[in-house]
C-alpha cells in the first residue's frame, strides 16, 4: 500500500518584537513578501551599532508595525509573520561561507603584509645580498624555531609624513627599521616556557638601521613586556644610531626617550645577548653595550661614535672600518664571541641561551681517565688548562667568553651531565696564571653573570697569585683584583674548587669565592700544592740569609733546590688535607661525579619575581 502524504500543518502567525531600544533604520521587506528562515526583517541602530531582526522561520510578511526612523523599544512589534503550513517547502539552512573568500579589507592587510617582508623588498633585499649579509628577517627566521615568531608594531613606519608621501614612507621604511617580536629558540630542546624569547633586529635596509622615533617607541613597549614577562632578549644591533630626520613629533633633541633606562634595568633581570655585525655605532652601540654577552662577526665595527660624530667633533675623517673593528673589539674585550658571519653569529646566539634555559637529558663526555695527564709531572711544566676543560665537559658544550681578553683568566659556559655550569680556570700559559687586573675584571663580571641568572660556578685553580711589580700597580690593580672578594662572597649560586696544580696566597682565595671553606667543596689532584706565597719566593725571601751565607754559586743553588723542595713536600695536597684545610684530595677521574653529586645536594634556585643582583656591571 502507498504511504499517504503527511497532513499540512496548519499555518502560524508570529509577531516579531523589538530585542532593544533603537533606532529602525532599514525595512528590506514589505506586506507580501515571502521571507527565508533567518532573512532580515527590520534593522535597528542603537549606540551607534546595527541590530538585524530575523525572521524565525519562512513564511510571509502579513503586516509591517514600524518604518524608517521609528523610535522603538524592548517588546515593541515590528512585524507580524504568517508561517507556512506547507511541508514540502524546506527549511533555508544557514548561509554558506567561501572559506577562501578574500574581502577588500583582508586584501589590504595582505598587500601591506607584503610590503613589510623580504618578498615584497626585493630591490633592498639584493643590495643586502649583493654586500654579503643577511637581511633582518633572514637572521631572525634562522634563530627563532619555524613559525613561532610573532611580530609587534610590523606596519610601523618612519615618523616623516610631512616631508614624504605616505606611500612611499609605507614602502620604504617598513616597520620603521625595527622588526620586533616574541618567538620560540631552542624549543625542540626545552619545554616552550623555558624556550620563549624576545628578538629584535634593526633594519639596516631602512635608513641605516638608524633609530627612529616609531622604534624607539616599539623599544619601549618591548622592553615594558620583557620586564613583565621575564623573557631573554636577541637584539641584533646593526645600524647607525640616532635619526635627525623625523618630523612628525614635537622633539628638540630626544634625550627624554625611556628606550635605554628601560633597557639597562632588564640587566640581571633576564639573559641579554648582543649581536653586532656590519657598522654599529651611537644608540645602537649603547644598548649593544648594555648585553650580558656581545657577538660580533669579523666584518663589524663597533663604536660609541661614529665616522659622522667623530668628523663633526673635528677629530679627523676617519671610514666606517678604522672605527672600533674586531682587531680592537676582541683584545680589549668588548666583544665576547667573535662570529664568522651571521649564521654563525645566530648559532653561537642560540647556544649561549641554551644554557640559561635548563639542563637537557641527552649527553656524553670523553673519557675521564684523560684528565689524570693532562697535568704534566714536571711540576713547572706548562700546560692548556682548555684541555682540561673541554675534557671534564660534555662533550661539545664548551662556549668560551672573552678568549681574546685577559688571557690569564678562561671564562667559559659548559654542561656536566647535561646541566650548565660556568668555569672560571686560571692559564698558567699566561704569566703563570697569575691574576691581573684585566683577569680580575673578567672573572669578576662573570661570577656576577652565573650568580645573576642562576648558574652554578666551577673554578679550576692553578695560579701563584696575584700579579705584582710597580707596572701591575699602574692599572689599579688593588681595586680591580679585590672585585673578586668582594663579588665572591656576595654569591647565591652553588660553588666549588678544584685545584688542579697551585693554590697560592690571596689569589687561591679568589678563585674559591675568598676562602677554601666558602665553596660547597674544595678539592684538589694529586698535583696540587699550596701555600701562602709561591714555594720559590718563599724560600728566597724566608731563607734569605742561610742562601746568602753560601758563597759558591752552585752549592747555593743545590740548597735552595733542596729547601724548595721541602717546601713542595710541606704544601703538596695530600699533606695540606691532613691538616683539613682542603676538603679532599680526588683522582681526576672523579672530578665530574663530585661535581654532579654536589649540584644535586645544592637546593633548587628559589623562584623569584625580581633581581637577585641589581644588575650585571657592563664591564
Amino acid at each position: 500500500m502507498a504511504e499517504r502524504p503527511p497532513e499540512p500543518t496548519p499555518a502560524e502567525s508570529i509577531t516579531i518584537t523589538a530585542p532593544l531600544q533603537g533606532t529602525v533604520v532599514q525595512v528590506p521587506v514589505a506586506p507580501g513578501d515571502v521571507v527565508a528562515p533567518g532573512e532580515p526583517v527590520v534593522i535597528i541602530e542603537s549606540m551607534k551599532m546595527e541590530h538585524v531582526v530575523r525572521s524565525p522561520g519562512a513564511g510571509s510578511v502579513l503586516s509591517l508595525a514600524t518604518q524608517l526612523g521609528d523610535l522603538v523599544s524592548v517588546g515593541d512589534a515590528l512585524a507580524l509573520i504568517e508561517t507556512s503550513g506547507d511541508p514540502e517547502v524546506e527549511a533555508v539552512g544557514p548561509e554558506v561561507v567561501d572559506l577562501d573568500a578574500v574581502r577588500p579589507d583582508l586584501a589590504e592587510l595582505h598587500h601591506r603584509r607584503s610590503l613589510v617582508l623580504d618578498a615584497g623588498r626585493p630591490e633592498a633585499v639584493d643590495r643586502r645580498h649583493a654586500s654579503g649579509r643577511r637581511t633582518a628577517r633572514e637572521n631572525i627566521d634562522d634563530l627563532c624555531d619555524p613559525g613561532s615568531f610573532t611580530e609587534y608594531g610590523s606596519y610601523a613606519i618612519a615618523a616623516q609624513r610631512a616631508r614624504r608621501p605616505l606611500e612611499e614612507l609605507i614602502e620604504r621604511t617598513p616597520a620603521d627599521g625595527l622588526v620586533a617580536g616574541i618567538a620560540r629558540v631552542n624549543g625542540s630542546r626545552f619545554v616552550d616556557e623555558r624556550s620563549s624569547c624576545a628578538v629584535l633586529s634593526y633594519d639596516y635596509t631602512v635608513l641605516a638601521g638608524t633609530q627612529g622615533q616609531q622604534n624607539h617607541r616599539k623599544k619601549d613597549r618591548m622592553f615594558e613586556l620583557i620586564e613583565r614577562l621575564r623573557l631573554p632578549v636577541v637584539l641584533f644591533a646593526e645600524g647607525g644610531g640616532g635619526r635627525p630626520g623625523d618630523t612628525d613629533y614635537a622633539v628638540i633633541t630626544g634625550l627624554d626617550t625611556m628606550a635605554f633606562a628601560l633597557f639597562g634595568r632588564l640587566s640581571g633581570l633576564v639573559p641579554l645577548v648582543g649581536i653586532g655585525s656590519g657598522w654599529c655605532f651611537a644608540g645602537n652601540a649603547a644598548l649593544l653595550g648594555c648585553c650580558d654577552v656581545i657577538i660580533a662577526t669579523k666584518d663589524a665595527s663597533i663604536g660609541m661614535g661614529g665616522p659622522a660624530m667623530i668628523e663633526g667633533g673635528g677629530l679627523g675623517t676617519f671610514r666606517p672600518e678604522e672605527v672600533g673593528p674586531m682587531a680592537i673589539q676582541v683584545p680589549n674585550g668588548v666583544v665576547d664571541l667573535l662570529a664568522e658571519d651571521d649564521a654563525d653569529a645566530v648559532a653561537l646566539a642560540k647556544q649561549y641561551l641554551s644554557y640559561f634555559q635548563g639542563a637537557i637529558d641527552e649527553w656524553s663526555c670523553a673519557d675521564q681517565r684523560l684528565l689524570r695527564s693532562c697535568i704534566p709531572e714536571e711540576r713547572l711544566r706548562v700546560y692548556d688548562v682548555r684541555q682540561v676543560v673541554t675534557t671534564l665537559a660534555d662533550t661539545g658544550s664548551v662556549l668560551e667568553l672573552r678568549e681574546g681578553f685577559a688571557k690569564g683568566m678562561v671564562t667559559a659556559l659548559i654542561r656536566i651531565e647535561g646541566r650548565p655550569v660556568g668555569v672560571v680556570a686560571n692559564d698558567p700559559a699566561h704569566l703563570g696564571g697569575a691574576i691581573d687586573s684585566d683577569g680580575a675584571d673578567k672573572a669578576a663580571r662573570f661570577l656576577q653573570l652565573c650568580d645573576a641568572h642562576d648558574l652554578p660556578i666551577l673554578f679550576l685553580c692553578d695560579t701563584p697569585g696575584f700579579m705584582v711589580g710597580p707596572e701591575a700597580e699602574q692599572t689599579g690593580q688593588v681595586r680591580h683584583f679585590s672585585r673578586l672578594f668582594v663579588i665572591g662572597a656576595s654569591l647565591t649560586v652553588p660553588f666549588f674548587t678544584i685545584v688542579l696544580r697551585k693554590g697560592y696566597g690571596l689569589g687561591s682565595q679568589a678563585m674559591a669565592g675568598g676562602s677554601f671553606r666558602a665553596p660547597i667543596f674544595t678539592v684538589a689532584w694529586p698535583s696540587g700544592e699550596f701555600g701562602g706565597m709561591g714555594l720559590e719566593g718563599a724560600v728566597r725571601l724566608g731563607f734569605r740569609r742561610e742562601l746568602e751565607a753560601v758563597e759558591d754559586p752552585e752549592a747555593r743553588e743545590a740548597l735552595f733546590q733542596s729547601m724548595v723542595d721541602r717546601a713542595y713536600q710541606h704544601g703538596k695536597a695530600l699533606n695540606v688535607a691532613t691538616a683539613f684545610e682542603i676538603d679532599d684530595v680526588i683522582d681526576p677521574v672523579d672530578s665530574r661525579r663530585r661535581i654532579v653529586e654536589a649540584l644535586r645536594s645544592a637546593p633548587p634556585p628559589r623562584p623569584r619575581s625580581g633581581k637577585k643582583r641589581s644588575c650585571v656591571d657592563g664591564w
